[in-house]
């Protein structure tokens, strides 16, 4: 995997300093409101286990699995494969995401989440990509950890083909694997 890694984005070390901050961050600004952090798979996966690991205080965890496509080509049509379990009616809710980047899947599911009624819902994410934003998403990220160019990126749960996902930073992929 290692080769085809074009360059090292953000270090493992850079990540763990990041999460711990935004972390420190949520704990602080969520404190007795017992929010629900909604991850959305699979990209997630690692920053949410992060987060939750230094997130101190109570607060409850929920997954939700959108998806826009059906075998390797894209409808156009988000689907949610798996809803949140817990009713979010009156809740503070935190969408956990890994990358903002087109921002077509995270608008939906913030309007998905907006409909179950919370009390609040803010968005953080690891990584924003503004540069490839749809024109036509308004949404904004509450929590950012990193602005990154316009680059094809995987590790820390991003993945090429369902690949790359275990690495613990975030590289570059090499053009040549996806062109």
């Amino acid at each position: 995997m290692e080769k085809d890694i074009q360059s090292v984005l953000l270090t493992e070390e850079q990540i763990q300093n990041k999460v711990k901050e935004l972390a420190e961050t949520l704990s602080r600004e969520y404190a007795g409101k017992d929010p629900v952090f909604v991850g959305v798979l699979k990209g997630v996966v690692m920053f949410f286990a992060d987060m939750m690991k230094r997130i101190n205080i109570p607060c409850q965890m929920d997954f939700m699995w959108i998806s826009s496509y059906s075998g390797t080509e894209s409808s156009g049509n988000m689907v949610v494969r798996k809803d949140v379990s817990e009713d979010l009616k009156g809740r503070h809710v935190v969408i956990l995401e890994d990358i903002f980047d087109t921002g077509n899947s995270l608008d939906y599911t913030y309007r998905h989440l907006l409909s179950k009624e919370p009390a609040s819902l803010k968005i953080c994410t690891l990584l924003d990509k503004p540069e490839r934003r749809n024109p036509r998403v308004t949404l904004q990220a509450d929590y950012v950890g990193f602005t990154i160019p316009n680059a094809f990126v995987v590790g820390y749960g991003l993945d090429y083909n369902e690949h790359y996902r275990n690495l613990p930073y975030v590289g570059i992929l090499s053009p040549k694997i996806y062109e």
